[in-house]
């Protein structure tokens, strides 16, 4: 497997055009690569910023912005209002204000439905069918510091990697397992282009032969909903925002 970070000018917010850093920045892509790109590029191209001096809450901003969150009150130390925004459980639902010269980023919106759109184009550009598109975004953990990397969106791969009825190396039936490959990926992807100021917006992964290559829309394959999740006993204390 060959990772290939690439760096950019800056996206400079609050509006600017992802394909015409896209063309600017990628000269080659091949059959089988999977470009990964920000979440931040893509709200700045969909113009989801807000100038921080116009916002006089914040927190109103993330609540407005969140389908469910727990005030900020609730949580050790008041740094954050915990949301769960478009079925993702990550802080201050998504807005971001690093490297954003001024401004509040937003969470991008139908990642996947812009990742399709780039993924489309680029295969059209060179000439190539087998290519996937992440959009990309990082996000604490529970029990764990630091932050690791997670797929907001996608295009052009299957998610997951299922072992359910695969036999153990004992011979027991695996009844749950599935491996999300997007997320792994998407984790490797995040360490690579950095939290501050690397100038990395997107990275090329080639040769990985964990992807199955496609061309459907799977992203309704890999959410789960929030009564049926595992962790429903815990996700249920998250108040439902009216918006």
């Amino acid at each position: 497997m060959k990772i290939t970070p690439i760096k950019t000018r800056p996206f400079l917010p609050p509006k600017d055009d992802i394909f015409d850093l896209l063309d600017q920045s990628i000269d080659q892509l091949q059959e089988g690569d999977i470009l990964f790109i920000t979440s931040k590029v893509v709200a700045i191209h969909q113009g989801l910023c807000e100038k921080i001096e116009e916002v006089p809450n914040k927190d109103d901003l993330i609540k407005q912005e969140a389908q469910y969150s727990i005030d900020r009150s609730k949580c050790p130390g008041g740094y954050v209002v915990l949301t769960i925004k478009d079925g993702f459980l990550i802080p201050t639902s998504g807005i971001d204000e690093s490297n954003s010269n001024g401004y509040y980023v937003l969470f991008p919106k139908d990642s996947s439905k812009i990742a399709k759109e780039i993924c489309e184009y680029l295969k059209q550009k060179f000439k190539i069918q087998n290519l996937a598109v992440v959009i990309t975004d990082s996000t604490s953990r529970p029990l764990k510091k630091g932050v690791t990397g997670f797929a907001t969106g996608f295009y052009g791969l299957k998610p997951l990697k299922s072992y359910i009825g695969q036999k153990d190396i004992f011979g027991r039936e695996i009844k749950m397992s599935q491996l999300s490959i997007v997320d792994s990926l998407s984790s490797i992807a995040v360490m690579y282009m950095g939290e501050g100021d690397e100038c990395t917006p997107f990275l090329k992964i080639s040769n990985c032969s964990k992807v199955e290559f496609n061309q459907e829309e799977t992203f309704k394959d890999y959410q789960i909903p929030l009564e049926d999740d595992i962790y429903y006993s815990v996700l249920k204390n998250f108040k439902k925002n009216a918006n």
